[in-house]
Protein backbone atom coordinates (compact mmCIF):
# COMPACT_ATOMS: atom_id res chain seq x y z
CA UNK A 1 0.00 0.00 0.00
CA UNK A 2 1.72 3.98 -0.87
CA UNK A 3 1.99 6.09 1.83
CA UNK A 4 -0.71 8.49 0.43
CA UNK A 5 -3.46 5.12 0.46
CA UNK A 6 -2.39 4.67 4.28
CA UNK A 7 -2.75 8.20 5.24
CA UNK A 8 -6.19 7.96 4.10
CA UNK A 9 -6.97 4.91 5.08
CA UNK A 10 -5.85 6.32 8.38
CA UNK A 11 -8.19 9.43 8.67
CA UNK A 12 -12.20 8.82 9.75
CA UNK A 13 -14.59 9.41 6.44
CA UNK A 14 -16.40 11.87 8.88
CA UNK A 15 -15.17 13.98 12.03
CA UNK A 16 -16.15 12.02 15.43
CA UNK A 17 -17.43 16.19 16.30
CA UNK A 18 -19.26 17.68 13.24
CA UNK A 19 -18.39 21.45 12.87
CA UNK A 20 -21.90 22.56 14.70
CA UNK A 21 -20.44 20.70 17.42
CA UNK A 22 -17.08 21.82 17.44
CA UNK A 23 -18.31 25.76 17.19
CA UNK A 24 -20.15 24.68 20.40
CA UNK A 25 -17.35 22.96 22.13
CA UNK A 26 -14.97 25.88 21.49
CA UNK A 27 -17.51 28.88 22.58
CA UNK A 28 -18.01 29.30 26.50
CA UNK A 29 -21.12 28.73 27.72
CA UNK A 30 -21.09 32.58 29.36
CA UNK A 31 -20.55 33.54 25.58
CA UNK A 32 -23.36 31.43 24.33
CA UNK A 33 -25.75 32.94 26.98
CA UNK A 34 -25.02 36.56 26.40
CA UNK A 35 -25.13 35.52 22.42
CA UNK A 36 -28.78 33.89 23.18
CA UNK A 37 -29.55 36.92 25.23
CA UNK A 38 -28.78 39.15 22.65
CA UNK A 39 -30.96 37.55 19.89
CA UNK A 40 -33.93 37.61 22.08
CA UNK A 41 -33.67 41.42 22.52
CA UNK A 42 -33.16 42.07 18.85
CA UNK A 43 -35.90 40.04 17.76
CA UNK A 44 -37.78 42.35 20.74
CA UNK A 45 -36.35 45.28 19.23
CA UNK A 46 -37.02 44.04 15.64
CA UNK A 47 -40.84 43.38 16.74
CA UNK A 48 -41.18 46.99 17.95
CA UNK A 49 -39.95 48.30 14.91
CA UNK A 50 -42.33 46.52 12.60
CA UNK A 51 -45.19 47.58 14.80
CA UNK A 52 -44.20 51.49 14.93
CA UNK A 53 -44.33 51.01 11.17
CA UNK A 54 -47.93 50.82 11.46
CA UNK A 55 -48.55 53.03 14.19
CA UNK A 56 -46.13 56.07 13.04
CA UNK A 57 -44.79 56.63 16.46
CA UNK A 58 -40.54 56.26 16.85
CA UNK A 59 -39.14 53.56 18.34
CA UNK A 60 -36.20 55.51 19.61
CA UNK A 61 -38.60 57.60 21.39
CA UNK A 62 -40.73 55.27 23.14
CA UNK A 63 -37.79 53.46 24.55
CA UNK A 64 -35.63 56.56 25.62
CA UNK A 65 -37.65 59.35 25.85
CA UNK A 66 -41.36 58.58 27.46
CA UNK A 67 -42.26 57.50 31.18
CA UNK A 68 -39.39 57.16 34.03
CA UNK A 69 -36.53 57.12 31.08
CA UNK A 70 -37.64 61.09 30.37
CA UNK A 71 -37.00 61.50 33.85
CA UNK A 72 -33.87 60.56 33.94
CA UNK A 73 -32.87 62.85 30.96
CA UNK A 74 -34.17 65.68 33.41
CA UNK A 75 -31.86 64.60 36.29
CA UNK A 76 -29.01 64.52 33.72
CA UNK A 77 -29.71 68.16 32.37
CA UNK A 78 -31.16 69.73 34.91
CA UNK A 79 -30.00 67.78 37.92
CA UNK A 80 -32.68 67.73 40.71
CA UNK A 81 -34.29 70.75 40.54
CA UNK A 82 -37.42 69.84 38.46
CA UNK A 83 -40.53 69.67 39.35
CA UNK A 84 -43.59 68.62 37.49
CA UNK A 85 -47.26 69.47 38.91
CA UNK A 86 -49.71 66.96 38.03
CA UNK A 87 -53.06 67.40 36.18
CA UNK A 88 -54.85 66.69 39.93
CA UNK A 89 -52.22 69.54 41.83
CA UNK A 90 -49.69 66.80 42.86
CA UNK A 91 -46.00 67.78 42.83
CA UNK A 92 -43.88 65.66 41.65
CA UNK A 93 -39.99 65.80 42.55
CA UNK A 94 -37.26 64.23 40.39
CA UNK A 95 -35.44 63.02 43.62
CA UNK A 96 -37.74 60.29 43.36
CA UNK A 97 -35.21 58.80 40.62
CA UNK A 98 -31.60 57.69 42.16
CA UNK A 99 -28.73 59.16 40.39
CA UNK A 100 -26.72 56.62 39.01
CA UNK A 101 -28.06 56.09 35.72
CA UNK A 102 -28.08 60.10 35.30
CA UNK A 103 -24.86 60.22 36.14
CA UNK A 104 -23.71 57.73 33.88
CA UNK A 105 -26.18 59.46 30.89
CA UNK A 106 -24.29 62.79 31.29
CA UNK A 107 -20.69 61.08 31.30
CA UNK A 108 -21.37 59.21 28.17
CA UNK A 109 -23.08 62.19 26.71
CA UNK A 110 -20.04 64.60 27.11
CA UNK A 111 -17.63 61.54 26.28
CA UNK A 112 -19.28 60.84 22.61
CA UNK A 113 -21.71 63.95 22.15
CA UNK A 114 -24.81 61.85 21.67
CA UNK A 115 -27.73 63.31 22.95
CA UNK A 116 -28.65 62.25 26.36
CA UNK A 117 -31.50 59.76 25.72
CA UNK A 118 -29.61 58.24 23.04
CA UNK A 119 -26.47 57.81 26.16
CA UNK A 120 -29.22 56.34 28.13
CA UNK A 121 -29.60 53.91 25.88
CA UNK A 122 -26.15 52.95 25.25
CA UNK A 123 -26.11 52.38 28.97
CA UNK A 124 -29.05 50.13 28.95
CA UNK A 125 -27.71 48.13 25.88
CA UNK A 126 -23.99 47.79 27.64
CA UNK A 127 -25.72 47.39 31.12
CA UNK A 128 -28.18 44.49 29.88
CA UNK A 129 -25.32 42.86 28.32
CA UNK A 130 -23.68 42.58 32.04
CA UNK A 131 -27.09 41.57 33.41
CA UNK A 132 -27.04 38.68 31.66
CA UNK A 133 -23.50 37.50 31.76
CA UNK A 134 -23.93 38.41 35.49
CA UNK A 135 -27.18 36.14 35.76
CA UNK A 136 -25.52 33.24 34.22
CA UNK A 137 -22.72 33.35 36.58
CA UNK A 138 -24.95 33.09 39.65
CA UNK A 139 -26.94 30.54 38.57
CA UNK A 140 -24.23 28.33 37.04
CA UNK A 141 -22.47 28.38 40.15
CA UNK A 142 -25.67 25.60 41.58
CA UNK A 143 -26.70 24.65 38.79
CA UNK A 144 -24.19 24.17 35.69
CA UNK A 145 -23.78 25.98 32.71
CA UNK A 146 -26.74 24.91 30.68
CA UNK A 147 -29.30 26.12 33.57
CA UNK A 148 -27.63 29.29 33.80
CA UNK A 149 -28.20 29.90 29.94
CA UNK A 150 -31.32 28.88 30.05
CA UNK A 151 -31.95 31.38 32.59
CA UNK A 152 -30.54 34.42 30.41
CA UNK A 153 -32.99 33.30 27.88
CA UNK A 154 -36.16 33.12 29.93
CA UNK A 155 -35.19 36.45 31.74
CA UNK A 156 -34.61 38.10 28.68
CA UNK A 157 -38.00 36.81 27.46
CA UNK A 158 -40.17 37.43 30.05
CA UNK A 159 -43.50 39.33 29.02
CA UNK A 160 -41.88 43.03 29.93
CA UNK A 161 -38.45 42.08 28.46
CA UNK A 162 -38.36 45.03 26.73
CA UNK A 163 -37.91 47.20 29.50
CA UNK A 164 -34.34 45.76 29.87
CA UNK A 165 -33.90 47.53 26.28
CA UNK A 166 -35.08 50.94 27.28
CA UNK A 167 -33.04 54.11 28.98
CA UNK A 168 -34.73 52.86 32.49
CA UNK A 169 -32.53 51.75 35.38
CA UNK A 170 -33.19 48.49 35.54
CA UNK A 171 -30.85 46.54 32.91
CA UNK A 172 -28.22 49.17 34.64
CA UNK A 173 -29.57 47.45 38.56
CA UNK A 174 -29.77 43.59 37.29
CA UNK A 175 -26.05 43.70 36.26
CA UNK A 176 -25.13 45.59 39.63
CA UNK A 177 -26.99 42.86 41.61
CA UNK A 178 -26.43 39.95 39.83
CA UNK A 179 -22.27 40.61 39.75
CA UNK A 180 -22.20 41.50 43.09
CA UNK A 181 -24.38 38.21 43.95
CA UNK A 182 -21.74 36.56 42.22
CA UNK A 183 -18.85 38.11 44.62
CA UNK A 184 -21.02 37.35 47.45
CA UNK A 185 -20.84 33.75 46.19
CA UNK A 186 -17.17 33.70 45.59
CA UNK A 187 -16.38 35.67 48.65
CA UNK A 188 -15.00 38.78 47.26
CA UNK A 189 -16.55 40.92 49.64
CA UNK A 190 -14.82 43.85 48.96
CA UNK A 191 -16.04 43.84 45.52
CA UNK A 192 -19.39 42.42 46.50
CA UNK A 193 -19.59 45.64 48.77
CA UNK A 194 -18.57 48.25 46.05
CA UNK A 195 -21.36 46.95 43.74
CA UNK A 196 -23.92 46.93 46.34
CA UNK A 197 -23.42 50.30 47.28
CA UNK A 198 -23.60 51.32 43.11
CA UNK A 199 -26.88 49.20 43.35
CA UNK A 200 -27.99 51.20 46.36
CA UNK A 201 -27.58 54.42 43.93
CA UNK A 202 -29.49 52.85 40.93
CA UNK A 203 -32.87 51.99 42.92
CA UNK A 204 -33.98 52.01 46.65
CA UNK A 205 -34.38 47.99 46.11
CA UNK A 206 -29.96 47.75 46.33
CA UNK A 207 -30.65 47.38 49.89
CA UNK A 208 -31.98 43.96 48.84
CA UNK A 209 -28.07 43.69 47.76
CA UNK A 210 -27.08 44.71 50.96
CA UNK A 211 -29.07 42.51 53.02
CA UNK A 212 -27.75 39.78 50.73
CA UNK A 213 -24.01 40.31 51.37
CA UNK A 214 -24.76 41.05 55.52
CA UNK A 215 -26.11 37.29 55.52
CA UNK A 216 -23.15 35.98 53.59
CA UNK A 217 -20.93 37.40 56.19
CA UNK A 218 -22.79 36.14 58.95
CA UNK A 219 -22.61 32.65 57.61
CA UNK A 220 -19.11 33.01 57.24
CA UNK A 221 -18.10 34.18 60.35
CA UNK A 222 -20.46 31.55 61.92
CA UNK A 223 -19.14 28.58 59.76
CA UNK A 224 -15.24 29.53 60.62
CA UNK A 225 -14.53 31.51 57.12
CA UNK A 226 -13.44 34.66 58.77
CA UNK A 227 -10.45 33.36 60.49
CA UNK A 228 -7.46 36.07 59.92
CA UNK A 229 -7.69 39.44 61.05
CA UNK A 230 -7.39 40.74 57.64
CA UNK A 231 -10.67 38.74 56.50
CA UNK A 232 -12.93 40.14 59.50
CA UNK A 233 -11.42 43.72 58.56
CA UNK A 234 -12.35 43.02 54.33
CA UNK A 235 -15.66 41.54 55.70
CA UNK A 236 -16.51 44.93 58.17
CA UNK A 237 -15.67 47.19 55.42
CA UNK A 238 -17.86 45.61 53.29
CA UNK A 239 -20.64 45.79 55.14
CA UNK A 240 -20.12 49.37 56.06
CA UNK A 241 -19.65 50.11 52.19
CA UNK A 242 -22.40 48.47 50.81
CA UNK A 243 -25.51 50.36 52.19
CA UNK A 244 -23.69 53.72 51.85
CA UNK A 245 -25.03 54.46 48.34
CA UNK A 246 -28.72 54.31 48.78
CA UNK A 247 -28.88 55.64 52.69
CA UNK A 248 -26.59 58.34 51.38
CA UNK A 249 -29.06 59.68 48.49
CA UNK A 250 -32.18 58.64 50.99
CA UNK A 251 -30.37 61.04 53.95
CA UNK A 252 -29.66 63.49 50.87
CA UNK A 253 -33.31 63.45 49.87
CA UNK A 254 -34.62 64.36 53.20
CA UNK A 255 -31.98 67.14 53.97
CA UNK A 256 -33.65 68.92 50.95
CA UNK A 257 -37.13 68.11 52.24
CA UNK A 258 -36.28 69.03 56.16
CA UNK A 259 -36.72 65.56 57.27
CA UNK A 260 -35.18 62.81 57.51
CA UNK A 261 -37.66 60.46 56.07
CA UNK A 262 -38.28 63.06 53.36
CA UNK A 263 -37.74 60.25 50.96
CA UNK A 264 -40.58 58.66 52.35
CA UNK A 265 -42.80 61.82 51.19
CA UNK A 266 -41.38 61.89 48.08
CA UNK A 267 -42.37 58.83 47.31
CA UNK A 268 -45.91 59.52 48.50
CA UNK A 269 -46.45 62.33 46.25
CA UNK A 270 -45.92 59.83 43.64
CA UNK A 271 -48.85 57.51 45.03
CA UNK A 272 -46.00 54.84 45.90
CA UNK A 273 -46.14 53.61 49.78
CA UNK A 274 -46.19 50.26 50.96
CA UNK A 275 -49.37 48.25 51.99
CA UNK A 276 -48.40 44.62 51.77
CA UNK A 277 -49.91 43.88 48.60
CA UNK A 278 -53.63 45.15 49.62
CA UNK A 279 -54.11 47.35 46.68
CA UNK A 280 -52.41 45.16 44.25
CA UNK A 281 -54.94 42.32 45.53
CA UNK A 282 -57.97 44.88 45.96
CA UNK A 283 -57.06 46.11 41.80
CA UNK A 284 -57.44 42.70 40.74
CA UNK A 285 -60.01 41.47 42.49
CA UNK A 286 -61.81 44.58 41.22
CA UNK A 287 -64.82 45.59 43.84
CA UNK A 288 -65.58 42.31 45.12
CA UNK A 289 -65.44 41.74 48.72
CA UNK A 290 -62.80 42.31 51.36
CA UNK A 291 -62.41 38.54 51.76
CA UNK A 292 -61.79 37.69 48.00
CA UNK A 293 -59.35 40.88 48.06
CA UNK A 294 -57.74 38.82 51.60
CA UNK A 295 -57.72 35.12 49.46
CA UNK A 296 -56.28 37.01 46.46
CA UNK A 297 -53.16 38.24 48.40
CA UNK A 298 -52.51 35.34 50.33
CA UNK A 299 -52.51 33.41 46.66
CA UNK A 300 -49.50 35.99 45.41
CA UNK A 301 -48.10 35.53 48.70
CA UNK A 302 -47.36 32.02 48.44
CA UNK A 303 -46.66 32.01 44.23
CA UNK A 304 -43.98 34.92 45.32
CA UNK A 305 -42.78 32.29 48.32
CA UNK A 306 -42.72 28.94 46.41
CA UNK A 307 -38.89 29.64 44.91
CA UNK A 308 -37.96 31.05 47.72
CA UNK A 309 -38.29 28.03 49.75
CA UNK A 310 -35.06 25.45 50.13
CA UNK A 311 -35.45 22.55 48.72
CA UNK A 312 -33.10 19.80 46.84
CA UNK A 313 -34.54 19.58 43.70
CA UNK A 314 -33.64 23.47 43.55
CA UNK A 315 -31.26 24.59 45.92
CA UNK A 316 -30.33 28.02 45.72
CA UNK A 317 -27.45 30.11 48.41
CA UNK A 318 -29.23 31.48 50.58
CA UNK A 319 -27.63 34.95 50.32
CA UNK A 320 -29.66 34.53 46.61
CA UNK A 321 -32.77 33.51 48.15
CA UNK A 322 -32.95 36.74 50.89
CA UNK A 323 -32.14 39.42 48.01
CA UNK A 324 -35.09 37.64 45.58
CA UNK A 325 -37.51 37.43 48.05
CA UNK A 326 -37.26 40.90 49.04
CA UNK A 327 -36.97 42.30 46.06
CA UNK A 328 -39.85 40.27 45.46
CA UNK A 329 -42.04 41.48 48.44
CA UNK A 330 -40.95 45.09 47.43
CA UNK A 331 -42.56 44.71 44.34
CA UNK A 332 -45.89 42.97 45.56
CA UNK A 333 -46.52 44.89 48.84
CA UNK A 334 -46.06 48.27 47.02
CA UNK A 335 -49.09 50.36 46.77
CA UNK A 336 -48.20 51.99 43.43
CA UNK A 337 -49.79 51.54 40.15
CA UNK A 338 -51.09 48.21 39.38
CA UNK A 339 -48.98 48.01 35.77
CA UNK A 340 -45.33 48.62 37.19
CA UNK A 341 -45.43 45.18 39.59
CA UNK A 342 -44.07 42.98 36.44
CA UNK A 343 -41.14 46.13 35.43
CA UNK A 344 -40.50 45.89 39.62
CA UNK A 345 -40.28 42.18 39.59
CA UNK A 346 -37.51 42.09 36.93
CA UNK A 347 -34.69 42.18 39.40
CA UNK A 348 -35.89 39.41 41.07
CA UNK A 349 -34.47 36.87 38.54
CA UNK A 350 -33.94 34.15 41.16
CA UNK A 351 -37.76 33.49 40.82
CA UNK A 352 -36.78 32.13 37.25
CA UNK A 353 -34.20 29.39 38.08
CA UNK A 354 -36.06 26.63 38.98
CA UNK A 355 -38.11 26.90 36.16
CA UNK A 356 -34.43 27.28 34.39
CA UNK A 357 -33.64 23.81 36.14
CA UNK A 358 -36.32 21.96 35.16
CA UNK A 359 -36.20 23.02 31.81
CA UNK A 360 -31.90 22.53 31.45
CA UNK A 361 -33.01 18.74 32.37
CA UNK A 362 -34.77 18.35 29.51
CA UNK A 363 -33.76 17.55 25.85
CA UNK A 364 -32.86 19.88 23.06
CA UNK A 365 -36.15 19.57 21.09
CA UNK A 366 -38.61 21.08 24.61
CA UNK A 367 -35.91 23.76 24.99
CA UNK A 368 -36.86 24.82 21.31
CA UNK A 369 -40.42 24.75 21.75
CA UNK A 370 -40.31 26.68 25.20
CA UNK A 371 -37.96 29.00 24.50
CA UNK A 372 -38.80 29.83 20.84
CA UNK A 373 -42.58 30.61 21.39
CA UNK A 374 -41.98 33.10 24.68
CA UNK A 375 -39.47 35.04 22.52
CA UNK A 376 -41.49 35.63 19.92
CA UNK A 377 -44.61 36.26 22.87
CA UNK A 378 -42.36 38.42 24.47
CA UNK A 379 -41.12 40.31 21.41
CA UNK A 380 -44.82 40.69 20.33
CA UNK A 381 -46.51 41.71 23.85
CA UNK A 382 -43.55 44.30 24.50
CA UNK A 383 -44.30 45.75 20.74
CA UNK A 384 -47.78 45.74 21.70
CA UNK A 385 -47.19 47.39 25.14
CA UNK A 386 -45.19 50.50 24.29
CA UNK A 387 -47.43 51.68 21.33
CA UNK A 388 -49.95 51.08 23.96
CA UNK A 389 -50.08 52.22 27.55
CA UNK A 390 -46.50 51.34 27.93
CA UNK A 391 -45.07 50.72 30.95
CA UNK A 392 -45.30 53.38 34.13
Amino acid sequence: MSAAARETAEVPATSPHPPRRRFRRHVPAAAWAVILYAAVRATSLAALALWCRSTGKSPRVLLSERWDSLWYVRVAAHGYDFTLTAPDGRSLPSTAFFPLLPWLETGVHRATGVGLPTAGLLVGAVASLLAAWGIFHVVRTGHGDRAGVVCVVLWAAVPVGIVQSMAYSEALFVALAAWALHAVLTRRLLLAGTLACLAGLTRPVGLAVTAALLLAVWQLGRRGGLRTAQQRLTALLACLIAPTGAVTYILWVGERQGNPLGYLDVQASWGNGFDGGWAFATFLTGGLSPWLSAGTLLLLLALATWPHIPAKSRPQPAPVLLYSAIVTLLALGASGYFGSKPRLLLPAFPLLVPLAVALARRRPRVLYATLIPLTLASAAYGAFWLNGSGPP
